[in-house]
């Protein structure tokens, strides 16, 4: 028997579905998705839907007796306004408060034990460090392969991602601001590069580097952005976008800083003469098992539930494997490849979805990174810092030309209807991706 809004009590109700949307919105759910679920649980316990406004880092909550569906009783009232930092990114949260919000909806949980449930997925601990770091190494060093690198440097972007990622988890992450913690952290793995590089310990330097920034990479708020425009939530697509900007700038200047450095103490800046392909990495079959590796790192970095590493691997990795037959065996252009990818990791994404009943975001949110220009940021940075600049002016062009390629693809995906993938049709005027 469903509870009415006034048996269950409005203040508690909505309680429960601002705690659901708080719990998805700091650990990397988009804006729609928020809402949805928060709507949700609200109509199944009697209380009317339209009481939530979201934004990127904040939900108003407001109710009255005139909206809820009564027998009688006192009138009630409820405001609420939660401001939510944007912080790291949990999907496993998103995945279990999701799977919570279609237990309430089949009557398979009651409104005390939804609190209860939500308490125990709020304090669920993130995945153990040396599961953070390993997932750092391995991103680094698939991603050095997916960009040209050979395997002595796929190893050195190893070591560099592990401990990139042990200074984020014990230094930056705890102590620094996000600003100044993306400068050092991008700064410390161009360091390693380049002392490795002197070292003997890897041969192309511009790929190890590439490689190793890749888990810096501000993809989710850069891919949640673009579904939070294509939504029309014009405040948040657009404050999640300049929050994936300003990663990439962070990445930008702590690259910069890391040469400039390193000319200053041996008395002249390495020269690099362009983007280098080591024959060793290029088949097609090496590099669709690369994109697998560096995907599946992601997954673990965003903290996918472990049952889904598999296939957000697989989903980035098909990805990738049509960027390359695009680009060697067709005369269709690299952008072109780029926004194709897109749409089939997109599609992938929300087959997986209806198939592990999951959101779409867990695949895509990883699945993109291939296509992601990491190797057209570190370009357009080295060459700006080495006075060349039309060099970097045209790195930098071709690295937004990619970006706008993936923003086109994931658009042109997520407009596709739902019961396309799920063999139902929507529910009027609810947000189904």
């Amino acid at each position: 028997m469903k509870a009415t809004g006034q048996e269950a009590g409005l203040a508690e109700v909505l309680e429960v579905a601002a705690e659901a949307g708080h719990i998805l919105l700091e650990n990397g759910a988009e804006i729609s998705r928020v809402e949805d679920i928060m709507s949700r649980i609200a109509s199944h316990f009697g209380v009317d839907s339209g009481n939530f406004f979201v934004l990127s880092n904040g939900i108003f909550t407001t109710g009255s007796v005139d909206k809820v569906r009564h027998d009688g009783g006192q009138a009630q009232t409820y405001a609420n306004v939660e401001f939510i930092p944007i912080r790291g990114i949990q999907l496993s949260k998103v995945v279990a408060v999701n799977r919570l919000s279609y237990d309430i909806a089949f009557d398979l949980c009651s409104l005390e034990q939804a609190r209860e449930r939500l308490r125990i997925i709020r304090d669920t601990p993130p995945k153990p460090d040396w599961e953070q770091i390993l997932g750092s190494a391995l991103g680094a060093s698939g991603f050095c392969a997916v960009f040209g690198g050979g395997w002595m440097d796929c190893a050195a972007a190893f070591v560099a991602g592990a401990l990139l990622y042990t200074f984020i988890l014990l230094v930056s992450g705890r102590y620094l601001s996000k600003i100044v913690g993306g400068v050092c952290n991008a700064l410390l793995v161009t360091l390693l590069c380049l002392l490795f590089h002197r070292i003997g310990f890897g041969n192309n330097l511009s790929n190890m580097i590439i490689g190793s920034i890749m888990p810096l990479i501000p993809g989710v708020p850069f891919v949640n952005g673009v579904r939070d425009l294509a939504n029309s939530d014009y405040i948040a697509g657009l404050t999640r976008l300049t929050d994936a900007m300003l990663g990439f700038v962070n990445i930008a200047l702590g690259v910069a800083f890391g040469f400039l450095l390193d000319g200053w103490l041996f008395g002249g800046m390495v020269r690099l003469a362009g983007m280098s392909i080591d024959p060793g990495t290029t088949g097609l079959a090496v590099q669709t098992a690369a994109a697998f590796v560096g995907t599946l790192a992601f997954a673990c970095l965003f903290g996918v539930p472990r049952a889904q590493y598999l296939t957000a691997g697989a989903v980035g990795a098909v990805g990738w494997c049509l960027y390359l037959v695009l680009v060697r065996y067709t005369a269709f252009s690299p952008v072109f490849a780029v926004l194709s990818s897109s749409v089939l990791i997109c599609v992938l994404s929300r087959v997986a979805a209806v198939a592990q009943k999951c959101p779409a975001q867990v695949f895509l949110l990883c699945g993109i990174f291939p296509l992601v220009p990491g190797a057209g940021i570190f370009w357009c940075t080295y060459y700006l810092v080495s006075a060349q600049l039309g060099e970097s002016l045209s790195s930098g062009f071709g690295a937004v030309k990619a970006a706008v390629a993936i923003v086109l693809g994931i658009i042109v995906a997520m407009e596709l209807p739902q019961h396309l993938f799920s063999g139902k049709r929507p529910h009027p005027g609810r947000s189904v991706h």
